[in-house]
């Protein structure tokens, strides 16, 4: 009996955990083939700049696809993903670039995350 109480919650959290993963897995393939291109445009080797732009294709056709595979109507999926791209790409920045976000920037980062929650979490009857 106990188990028939507990099932119901399962799949609803398991559905926001595979949300949430997918969130995480497509804006670090965005944000990481942006970064890849952004280096292939300041390649001066052919043979190099063409391998960067070919990984970075896949890596954004890689984002695209993961990101239509969420279980999530797209119009409440795109909130947490603006704000979750936005904090994988200042990630992503930091590593590869070595550039720490500004004030202006974690300022304006709050603002996306608040509206990324409001248009994700916001309940209409």
């Amino acid at each position: 009996m106990l188990a028939l109480r507990a099932a119901p919650c399962y799949p609803h959290s398991m559905r926001y955990l595979t949300i949430f993963g997918l969130l995480i897995l497509c804006t670090a393939l965005e944000a990481s083939g942006d970064a890849v291109i952004r280096l292939a445009l300041h390649r001066e080797a052919v043979l190099p700049r063409i391998g960067l732009f070919l990984a970075g294709g896949v890596l954004l056709f890689g984002y695209g696809t993961t990101l239509n595979l969420a279980p999530q109507e797209f119009g409440k999926l795109i909130g947490a993903y603006v704000a979750t791209f936005f904090v994988m790409a200042q990630l992503i920045n930091l590593v590869v670039f070595r550039t720490p976000p500004s004030l202006p920037i974690l300022v304006g980062g709050a603002f996306i995350i608040a509206g990324g929650a409001i248009i994700t979490l916001w309940q209409t009857s």
